[in-house]
């Protein structure tokens, strides 16, 4: 067998990470690896029980709450924005449903990080705010990742259960799981052993901890690998907890874990469930998900065949690297299973016409530069000049930065980046609308051509 405990800190160091968890369920037992730092300002080393901001594996927790509320007969998915929250006056809230938000087809413009202050009115302010936000397509037309929907479903949960998220969080999930090290308030985290994100631009630990409360039901969950584990044991037991009391019925959690919009062109994605993303493994879809906040990222994978659960927590931007080496051979080891690779790019011929994609493309918290040739690109080759705008600048590493463009295959219009040589490489696709107008589709969103 593996020591994890070296393995890990081979590839955390070979990958600038500086701390990081690495949590396994397998043959029914747990497993906990802590490697590093917590912040590289302090130098506090990270322990078992540290705590990490999960980022958007928040998504299927609210998911999970949601698909309690239709178990008590409280909401239907298929209900409108409308009917459960008459308070929401952006333009599609009475055609926008439960399940759309939660398969991120809403086509609501989704990357909008306003802050709304730290009160408890935080999301019923987020909400108020939406009618000023873009519908990026009908709904139910396409999928693009919303972040914006789950601020909707966090306040739908708040005005069903009559107490903010955070409350209901803890009292349909947190205790009754019996999790001891997972918080969303940072006076709560403080009480931990708690990372920091740290930078991509010079590796130091970053001078902002957190995203804004109205973001909660998003990616605000901070908490430990087992508690996380324990999450995922629940998912697949069905809804039920370590000391057998059901939470949910397990006919919704298979829901939710089934493929119900299916997504071209994300990487490593074969499409989405009920919020759970599902990876094709060649024999088997795993479900997980992934998050990123500031200067951390997380991510999990489930498999329901060899019932082995994977995490892993880090305070770095560069942690892809580390997660595609280390869950290929926790995986292997565990399960049998071979992690497919990653994409890379196409050495044969291109056709010419890359000029029809030129020019910007822009949603919420970004605008994409596209250039045919130029100093921006390798050689004179295409090139996108990526800038973060509004409430995203502040949160952003970079807030302009060039990507070289190199061709997935010899469509003309499917791309590769990537951060760095050492970081996976990412799809950024040119697509279509069935009218014509043209789009990016890049990190599961789509951006819209400026006219």
């Amino acid at each position: 067998m593996t020591d994890w405990s070296v393995r890990l800190a081979e590839l955390a160091a070979a990958a600038d990470v500086p701390g990081a968890v690495l949590g396994i369920w397998a043959d029914g037992e747990q497993t906990v690896v802590p490697y590093g730092v917590l912040s590289r300002a302090t130098g506090v080393e990270v322990t078992g029980d540290s705590v990490f901001q999960i980022g958007s594996i928040t998504k299927p927790w609210t998911a999970t709450m949601v698909m309690q509320l239709a178990a008590e007969g409280r909401l239907a998915l298929d209900d409108t924005v409308a009917k459960l929250l008459p308070e929401a006056a952006f333009a599609t809230a009475d055609r926008v449903t439960v399940r759309q938000l939660l398969m991120h087809t809403s086509g609501i413009d989704g990357d909008v990080f306003t802050d709304t202050g730290r009160g408890d009115d935080c999301l019923e302010k987020y909400v108020a705010l939406l009618p000023e936000v873009a519908q990026i397509f009908e709904p139910g037309a396409a999928y693009s990742y919303c972040n914006s929907g789950f601020a909707v479903l966090g306040r739908i949960i708040e005005v069903l259960d009559g107490r903010t998220f955070d409350e209901s969080l803890k009292a349909r999930l947190v205790e009754p799981l019996g999790l001891e090290h997972t918080v969303t308030l940072p006076e709560d985290a403080i009480l931990h052993r708690a990372a920091v994100g740290h930078s991509l631009v010079d590796g130091l630990a970053v001078k902002s901890w957190m995203l804004p409360r109205s973001l909660t039901p998003v990616g605000l969950i901070t908490q430990s690998a087992a508690d996380l584990l324990a999450f995922a044991r629940f998912h697949l037991d069905g809804g039920v907890t370590r000391d057998g009391v059901r939470l949910l019925d397990a006919e919704a959690v298979a829901t939710m874990q089934e493929l119900a919009v299916p997504v071209a062109g994300a990487t490593g994605m074969a499409g989405v469930g009920l919020t759970w993303r599902l990876n094709d493994w060649g024999d088997r879809l795993l479900y997980g998900h992934d998050g990123t906040t500031v200067g951390q990222l997380a991510f999990l994978r489930i498999d329901p065949v060899s019932r082995v659960a994977v995490c892993l927590l880090t305070n770095s931007p560069t942690a892809p690297a580390l997660f595609n080496s280390l869950f290929r051979e926790v995986f292997a080891e565990y399960a049998g299973l071979v992690m497919p690779g990653t994409p890379e790019p196409f050495d044969g011929e291109v056709p010419d016409g890359f000029e029809r994609h030129t020019g910007e493309y822009a949603r919420s918290g970004v605008t994409f530069d596209v250039n045919a040739s130029g100093e921006a690109g390798v050689n004179g080759g295409p090139a996108v000049v990526v800038r973060a705008t509004g409430d995203r600048a502040d949160l952003a590493d970079f807030p302009e930065r060039t990507y070289d463009l190199a061709p997935a295959d010899a469509s003309g219009d499917r791309f590769l980046l990537r951060e760095g040589p050492d970081q996976p490489w990412t799809s950024f696709e040119f697509r279509e609308f069935p009218d014509g107008a043209p789009y990016v589709f890049s990190s599961g969103r789509v951006t819209p051509k400026v006219p």
